[in-house]
């Protein structure tokens, strides 16, 4: 069976532009994310995803990647990284949190959460969120990969020119940093258990 997406990269090279329209959308939510907590700001990752997709369509030639996301994020990546040597250092890459308007937090459905248990959860988020800001950049990498992109190991592992150890290993490092930092949290979600 042939995936979505080749069948649109295929309608593309044939001329039909509407297709990259469908591929855009289609892959939005995991590139977009990513680039969101990986970059200063909305605007920042606006830039960044639009560029993406250019360098993308630039570039389509020589895309041979068997997973087109995977592409995509290597790209987005580059992106970031070029754009992190460029910048000043920032103290905080999200100082409103997930109340922040026109954030992607506001737009995630909860129905049938109490409007207590909905702040509680915002209130959640925006710790989790934070504390995944705080990780070292590769860790923080590969968490948002795997968590935003749903990316294998092994795809994650090429991407940071890596061995799927290296991969593995820095998303157990990452998950041990995000318990160790968000343990409060975890005793009350668990019910008072360490």
């Amino acid at each position: 069976m042939e995936s979505p997406e080749k069948a649109w990269l295929d309608e593309y090279r044939r001329g039909n532009v509407d297709a990259m329209g469908k591929l855009v959308e289609h892959f939005r939510r995991p590139i977009f994310g990513f680039i969101l907590k990986m970059t200063e700001g909305r605007e920042d990752a606006e830039e960044i995803f639009q560029e993406t997709w250019l360098r993308a369509i630039r570039n389509l030639d020589s895309y041979r990647d068997k997973r087109f996301i995977s592409w995509l994020f290597r790209i987005a990546q580059n992106l970031i990284i070029d754009r992190a040597r460029k910048a000043k250092p920032v103290s905080d890459p999200h100082p409103a949190g997930p109340d922040q308007p026109g954030d992607p937090w506001e737009r995630i459905p909860s129905p049938g959460i109490s409007p207590a248990r909905q702040v509680g959860g915002r209130d959640l988020g925006g710790r989790i969120a934070k504390a995944v800001s705080r990780l070292p950049r590769e860790q923080k990498e590969v968490f948002l990969m795997r968590m935003e992109g749903d990316l294998p190991f092994k795809e994650i592992a090429k991407i940071h020119g890596t061995s799927i150890n290296t991969a593995l290993a820095r998303m157990q490092y990452a998950l041990a940093k995000l318990k160790e930092e968000l343990r409060e949290d975890y005793r009350d979600i668990a019910g008072g258990q360490p």
